[in-house]
């Protein structure tokens, strides 16, 4: 067992250790090239990539029982039949199905429509596929269908194989027109993350917003493949909005680029939404701007992200779209011992906490600790009354467990705190008024252990004399 040391001299000296091997040349680099691989093969460079990340030590959990039933069905599958379905938004008016076969010769086509049985619109889109060290996926595809109509359901085949299945769209956009979200983090596959996923899908959802760390493969490719197995049949028919966290960077210097797997399995309406990653981008549905953020890309005032989200962020017109709320995957505010003092979290802040204000972002999701948090609106560590509503959910599920240990005293802008696993939900009643609840799934059934109405800042008007 990797032992990870409660120093923070240690942590900068891992930290600064893995930033000098991404910038070696070729001809120094051979260690940094067996090193991971040796790794790899021995399951360590998880750990030992973490140990970076936090002096937080989180007790052991085991992967589903799940798994086995899903890696067992894989072996009676055809090589055509679709697997690891989900679908997302793809601009207004548009979806898209994404799924995976093992056969590369499949066509990535869509047949689709409103009658079951009689799927007379076609689309097409591309394939992909990746390669991991030894490990080879299948193939990846993207189809993009529409233009659709709203609060409406489709019933759709992929590849012209398999069976038929169906989504709904979401509802029309509109200042007033309400939206219910589901929110979630850190999911894994293990049996805490099929309660989760069990516990979503009887309350119902339009959207679900996912905070990173999906599949915690870890570099051990089929991992992803059972955890997109596990997800599809809840993704496959509402539209699931994902970012990344640190367990997709997976990155072996020389060898792999970071986020290969994610960028490859899980593509979102980056360019849809003017941005050059599909590490961060933004997309809209009902009244509700949604920026989803990347902790793990470049973020300070000259990258790319930080231009992008200027340029995003002066578009939006709160008439239309009065809810304004942000997701990534390191959260800012965290009174948790885990995961603090993280470059991705403090510097991330420092450099975008003030622009998310100027233009009164009503809510900003993360998770990463697992446990739920909820704060006041906050600004700088100050009570604020325009300030960002800061919400930690990185409780969904996962193998390593519960972030256990609370800072005391509490902080002043922490008002609800629990390590438990369970998942959230973002009612947007109209343009001035949101439900926002939290339920503890620990239990048979899923409990709200939290609940409060919010109201948007759009609406207060000495919040919006400070907007840009």
């Amino acid at each position: 067992m990797y032992t990870i040391s409660s120093s923070r001299e240690r942590r900068d000296s891992c930290r600064s250790w893995m930033h000098s091997q991404r910038s070696r040349t070729m001809a120094g680099s051979m260690m940094a090239i067996l090193i991971p691989i040796y790794l790899v093969f021995y399951g360590t460079v998880i750990a030992g990539i973490n140990a970076c990340d936090s002096i937080y030590v989180r007790p052991p959990a085991g992967l589903s029982s799940i798994r086995n039933q899903i890696l067992a069905a894989n072996l009676k599958k055809s090589a055509t039949e679709p697997g690891q379905m989900h679908v997302s938004l793809a601009g207004p008016e548009y979806m898209k199905v994404s799924w995976m076969t093992a056969d590369k010769s499949v066509p990535a086509i869509v047949e689709y429509g409103t009658q079951s049985g009689n799927l007379l619109q076609k689309a097409t889109g591309v394939s992909k596929s990746y390669t991991f060290l030894t490990y080879q996926s299948g193939q990846m595809h993207h189809v993009k269908l529409g233009p659709l109509l709203d609060s409406t359901t489709y019933f759709y085949r992929c590849g012209g194989f398999g069976p038929e299945y169906n989504f709904t769209t979401p509802p029309p956009s509109g200042p007033s027109v309400p939206i219910k979200f589901a929110v979630v983090g850190d999911l894994g596959q293990t049996d805490w993350t099929a309660s989760t996923l069990q516990h979503v899908a009887a309350q119902g959802y339009d959207v679900l917003l996912f905070a990173g760390d999906l599949s915690y493969a870890d570099y051990i490719q089929p991992r992803w493949d059972t955890f997109g197995q596990m997800m599809s049949p809840y993704a496959n028919y509402k539209p699931w909005m994902v970012t990344h966290g640190n367990h997709e960077e997976e990155q072996i210097p020389l060898l792999v680029k970071s986020f290969l797997a994610f960028n490859t399995r899980w593509e979102m309406p980056y360019n849809e939404s003017g941005s050059n990653s599909n590490l961060y981008y933004s997309f809209e549905v009902a009244g509700v701007h949604v920026l989803m953020l990347g902790s793990y890309a470049e973020f300070d005032s000259s990258s790319a992200q930080y231009k992008w989200l200027q340029a995003d962020l002066a578009k939006v017109d709160r008439t239309k779209t009065p809810w304004l709320i942000a997701m990534l995957h390191a959260p800012w505010y965290n009174s948790n011992t885990a995961h603090q003092g993280e470059t991705e979290s403090t510097d991330m802040m420092a450099a975008m906490e003030t622009l998310l204000y100027q233009h009164n972002v009503d809510i900003l999701f993360a998770g990463h600790v697992h446990a739920y948090e909820r704060n006041l609106r906050v600004y700088k560590n100050q009570l604020n009354d325009c300030g960002i509503v800061h919400i930690t959910i990185g409780d969904g599920g996962n193998r390593e467990g519960l972030a256990t240990n609370w800072k005391n005293p509490q902080p002043t802008w922490s008002v609800k705190r629990e390590s438990s696993f369970g998942f959230g939900r973002f009612n947007v009643v109209n343009a001035t008024h949101a439900l926002w609840s939290w339920h503890r799934n620990q239990d048979v059934d899923a409990v709200m252990a939290d609940e409060v109405w919010l109201t948007n800042l759009a609406a207060i008007p000495q919040c919006t004399n400070k907007a840009v």
